[in-house]
């Protein structure tokens, strides 16, 4: 668990994203690094999202990872292309112990309790909290939280840069996930670099 943990503890906010220009790729990721953000989420939701984590897996000081990984083939291919963490939108057994097999730092979803039992059966204690405004909010995950002790969590899902600080103050939280950092289009790399800076400043305590 401790390699989940460490890449949860390099940057308040981890951008989620969405590329779908491969030439975006590069100074995306490089802009967000000189912002302070250095753990970053590509997802699988664009038909070149691996050929942009392996892209941005170039970009010096960036930790790449893909998101919405699915099932084992996205596993697979997503390590293959230098993803260096694995996110998933919720937890399947078949999922998780291939996870593990891999030895990948891995970082399912979950939205209710028997999600996060799930988890903790098969070895986790490290999720994302997603859809985290859809599912209740903040006061939802301090529900959650509460019976799992050793359970730490990256809130994904509605969060802005207004409500990221209520986030990032509760306890059970190691960092949070937000699609604001980089707006959609043709990347204007100054204001997403200011946008990394103002969200990297948000340092959990």
């Amino acid at each position: 668990m401790s390699g989940i943990d460490r890449i949860m503890t390099l940057s308040p906010v981890i951008p989620v994203l969405v590329v779908h220009d491969l030439a975006h790729a590069r100074p995306i990721a490089e802009a967000l690094v000189a912002g302070g953000l250095r753990v970053l989420e590509v997802t699988l939701r664009t038909p070149i999202a691996l050929d942009v984590i392996a892209e941005m897996a170039k970009v010096e000081g960036a930790v790449v990872g893909a998101g919405t990984v699915l099932n084992e083939a996205d596993l697979d291919a997503s390590i293959k292309a230098g993803a260096g963490f694995i996110v998933s939108p919720g937890l399947t057994d078949a999922l998780g112990k291939a996870a593990i097999a891999r030895n990948i730092p891995f970082l399912p979803g979950i939205a209710n309790a028997g999600d996060i039992m799930r988890g903790l059966e098969l070895g986790f204690n490290r999720f994302k909290f997603f859809p985290a405004e859809a599912s209740g909010g903040i006061k939802a995950l301090q529900a959650l939280a509460a019976p799992f002790g050793a359970a730490r969590f990256c809130p994904t899902g509605g969060i802005d840069q207004m409500r990221a600080p209520e986030w990032l103050a509760l306890p059970a939280v190691r960092c949070i996930g937000g699609s604001w950092l980089v707006p959609p289009g043709t990347p204007d790399v100054i204001e997403i670099r200011n946008r990394a800076a103002d969200a990297a400043a948000l340092r959990k305590h």
